[in-house]
């Protein structure tokens, strides 16, 4: 809640919480794990259409001064990633419009979930392809993109935390 609490506080365009914060959590909950187990950094994304570098390391320093140290924050504005990814990655990312978008492209539908703090403290949770898989300890491969090498690494690295899980090997 905390993270959530700040993130708000920052008041970033479609902001979310992202990913491995939310499924990593119901996975330690589900099995007597320490909170914070397996999570190695907080994802939080927002959609700025502003995608100069200068820009979004305003934020990130702002991020910087707000959050604790550990597990780091990792705050990156979305409408960049289309100008980075091809680069980074060798093929080419498709055109977003909001943060839900680029949720929606994760290399692993369970983790395609995203949660936002609202002025009203109520919470708002964005889960495209549903929470079941993440109840249902299984981690399913999303084939929107060519993401299998993603998909294979973040599976053997969740497994040495969660030996629960199952996953689904890419088609």
């Amino acid at each position: 809640m905390r993270t959530l609490h700040l993130a708000r506080d920052m008041a970033l365009p479609d902001w979310w919480l992202v990913s491995g914060a939310i499924y990593g959590q119901v996975w330690n909950a589900l099995t007597d794990r320490p909170e914070m187990h397996g999570v190695k950094d907080i994802d939080l994304f927002y959609f700025d259409p502003d995608t100069s570098y200068a820009a979004e390391d305003r934020q990130i320093r702002r991020a910087a001064a707000l959050f604790p140290p550990a597990p780091p924050v990792e705050l990156r504005n979305q409408a960049r990633v289309p100008l980075w990814y091809p680069a980074h990655f060798g093929r080419t990312y498709p055109a977003i419009r909001t943060s839900a978008g680029a949720i929606d492209l994760f290399a692993c539908t369970t983790h395609c979930v995203g949660l936002r703090l609202e002025a009203d403290d109520s919470l708002t949770l964005y889960a495209p392809y549903g929470l079941e898989p993440i109840f249902a300890f299984r981690l399913e491969p999303n084939t929107r993109l060519d993401n299998r090498a993603t998909h294979a690494a973040k599976a053997e690295r969740q497994q040495r935390h969660w030996p629960e899980l199952t996953v689904i090997p890419w088609p």
